[in-house]
């Protein structure tokens, strides 16, 4: 390796070390004054409550590393501005945009490393960390998760425990259902059979249904069931599949597949991942093409203010795009990869002169 690539290289995974260490450090933070808040009532030991925090930071640096790839490549830019070291590369003959190849390169490896390592790891502690909180929540008691049998949903309403397996889903209708209640004890009361449930509101509409009691049954064209779900509460299941890894992903959308289910938010996760790396390399890319363009401005604060300001305005443009996706409002294609081609155009227009600069 060259030695102005390899000192290159520090200097970048020097200034990421430094930068997602200060992430990590503010969201450990509000991650434990918010545990703080959530068990306020409750009598949990400190520790409980850091490791928890420390559970799922991870996650959020994930979601942040945007912002950090932006700040990292702008404190990459403000060492070597600083030290002139930027002019001297200049006067030996390395181009501004062979520095800005090689920090591309850098940021594409370090993005795919972390779309599938990092990534990984900060799915499998969240998903720890909301299995060890959700004792805690107000509505641990309900449960409802999609596996290869189906549909199954845990409810517990007017001191009875009622399990449900459906093994499709259709609009607002579950189909081919079998329901069984039991006491607090968990001692059965009755079981039902159903072809079709409609479920547009949390009392339940079971259609043409066999009820089995004490060892007999009788058939009704119409009973009602109250309930802690409905259609939308089912329909947001995994809101956050971000407790998920690439596998329990994968398993999750053939799961939804068999029963009808939308793959929508799946399939949006999975593009979002896919694309990961390709926009960390943008963001870098664009905060390079920005700090050569203000270099002339002594101030640090200013360049790392006017950065902040930017890619505050992408994320939530990157977010916007997302949620027309999800909404069905744009096809997944086109709600992951426009605001790409967009950091693409602008980031082709500031590559004019990059030499110069």
């Amino acid at each position: 390796m060259k030695t102005y690539i390899k000192f290159l290289t520090i200097i970048f995974y020097k200034s990421l070390l430094f930068v997602s260490t200060i992430m990590f450090s503010l969201v450990f933070i509000l991650n434990l004054l918010s545990e703080l808040e959530f068990f306020k009532d409750l009598n949990v030991n400190n520790f409980f409550l850091i490791f928890l925090s420390f559970l799922n930071s991870p996650d959020m640096i994930f979601q942040m590393f945007p912002f950090i790839f932006l700040l990292t490549t702008q404190l990459f830019f403000i060492k070597l501005f600083n030290n002139n070291e930027i002019e001297i590369f200049k006067y030996s003959g390395l181009k501004n945009s062979k520095i800005l190849i090689i920090i591309s390169l850098l940021s594409i490896i370090t993005g795919i490393l972390i779309s599938i390592l990092f990534y990984n790891l900060s799915s499998n502690l969240k998903n720890l960390y909301l299995e060890l909180k959700s004792p805690y929540a107000t509505d641990g008691k309900y449960l409802a998760v999609i596996t290869k049998n189906g549909l199954w949903i845990k409810d517990e309403i007017n001191d009875k425990i009622i399990i449900t397996n459906s093994s499709e889903i259709n609009n607002t209708f579950l189909i081919n259902n079998f329901i069984t209640e039991f006491d607090k004890n968990y001692s059965v009361l009755r079981n039902l059979k159903s072809e079709k449930i409609d479920i547009s509101t949390n009392e339940w509409e079971v259609l043409n249904v066999k009820i089995f009691k004490n060892n007999d049954y009788e058939i009704k064209d119409l009973i009602k069931i109250k309930t802690n779900f409905d259609y939308k509460r089912i329909n947001s299941l995994y809101s956050d599949l971000s407790s998920l890894n690439m596998l329990q992903l994968y398993e999750l959308r053939n799961n939804y597949k068999k029963l009808n289910y939308s793959l929508t938010e799946i399939d949006l996760q999975f593009l979002k991942l896919l694309s990961f790396p390709l926009f960390l390399l943008l963001i870098t890319i664009f905060s390079s093409l920005l700090m050569f363009r203000v270099k002339r401005y002594s101030s640090s604060t200013f360049q790392i203010s006017l950065g902040l300001f930017l890619s505050v305005i992408i994320y939530y443009a990157n977010n916007f795009f997302y949620v027309l996706g999800s909404t069905e409002k744009l096809s997944l294609m086109t709600s992951v990869f426009t605001p790409l081609l967009a950091l693409i155009i602008i980031n082709s227009l500031m590559l004019n002169r990059i030499n110069e600069k």
